[in-house]
């Protein structure tokens, strides 16, 4: 019964998910009034290259095939999902002829590195305070934080980001203005790379994760005191169960399922996070990789983080969605 109604459902959904989205990935570009192909030779006219009739024809043919141009929609359908089962993405063009493939493995790390880590660490603080603070809600340290927590909330972010970058970038230049690591360092596993690494990862990280905790703080709090009303909560305490097991296991582990959910979604938008966040502090990872395809009109690298980004969400929010019976037993019994 689990199986049948639980698990196969969420798999075909995974996979439609994943057909629509790479399919509207697809379509959107055709849709556009610009052709990529004759961008590329405008740009070629506008730098100065002389170009002959046969020359430039070749061009076209090349261009056409390595853009999946050829033939009909449907020619090129078929031909870009036989690309995609083989990883092959295209090359990208203002950093040709180096593979989109090859471009997203290598900013993918500084992007996992930085929004996973603090997504993650915002979401287990943020939690953890805001139970308590929903379980002790009339403290005065609890209604301290949630005055604090109410105005970092509806800051947008970029605003929040900024303030930050001047305060501690150009006031009092304790860490760097932009940059993953110091310009001209080779990446290796030393302890003076991963510090210059965390050193310029720090801003980027702080900024994503205050605001994420302060979401979360509000967010558990609210459910907590939500939860503290049910009727199990007021049997546990006059049936003398100690305050620290009615926190631990009958609020917050009630309290924490519709936070899990959450917690996938969080996860799953982590790539449209990271355009704004890399974009603010000059990041060099996905978002910047996004941002300057986006520039120069580099068709192929725009499709690509967009059909890795559609695989990496949809990837995270079933296996979350697969361990979620582990949290709530009712699933598992259904």
């Amino acid at each position: 019964m689990f199986f049948r109604r639980y698990l196969i459902p969420r798999f075909i959904q995974y996979f439609l998910v994943i057909f629509f989205g790479v399919t509207a990935v697809f379509i959107i570009p055709r849709l556009l009034p610009n052709d990529p192909v004759m961008r590329t030779i405008a740009e070629l006219r506008a730098r100065g290259a002389s170009l002959e009739p046969g020359a430039m024809d070749k061009i076209i043919a090349d261009m056409t095939q390595m853009y999946g141009l050829e033939g009909t929609w449907l020619d090129q359908y078929g031909a870009f999902w036989t690309r995609l089962m083989q990883g092959d993405l295209g090359v990208s063009f203002f950093q040709f002829p180096t593979p989109v493939s090859s471009l997203i493995l290598t900013a993918l790390p500084w992007t996992v590195g930085l929004l996973l880590t603090t997504t993650i660490f915002a979401w287990v603080i943020g939690n953890v305070l805001g139970a308590f603070a929903g379980y002790y809600s009339s403290s005065r340290w609890a209604q301290g934080m949630d005055a604090v927590a109410m105005v970092i909330r509806p800051m947008p972010y970029y605003i929040f980001a900024f303030a930050l970058l001047l305060l501690f970038a150009y006031a009092v230049r304790w860490f760097p203005v932009s940059g993953g690591s110091s310009f001209g360092r080779q990446p290796s596993f030393t302890l003076p790379y991963i510090q210059d690494v965390l050193w310029h990862s720090f801003l980027p990280a702080l900024s994503i994760a205050i605001l994420g905790m302060a979401v979360w703080f509000q967010t558990m709090k609210l459910v907590v005191q939500s939860v503290v009303g049910e009727s199990y909560v007021q049997y546990a305490r006059l049936g003398g169960v100690t305050e620290r097991k009615i926190v631990t296991r009958y609020v917050f582990r009630n309290a924490l399922l519709p936070q899990i959910t959450g917690l996938a979604l969080s996860l799953g938008l982590i790539f449209s996070g990271a355009l704004i966040t890399e974009i603010v502090f000059s990041y060099p990872g996905l978002g910047t990789l996004l941002y300057r395809a986006i520039i120069n009109g580099d068709y192929n690298l725009i499709m690509g983080i967009t059909v890795f980004s559609i695989f990496a969400i949809t990837t995270t929010v079933l296996i979350v969605d697969l361990l979620y019976p582990l949290f709530d037993p009712r699933i598992r019994y259904s």
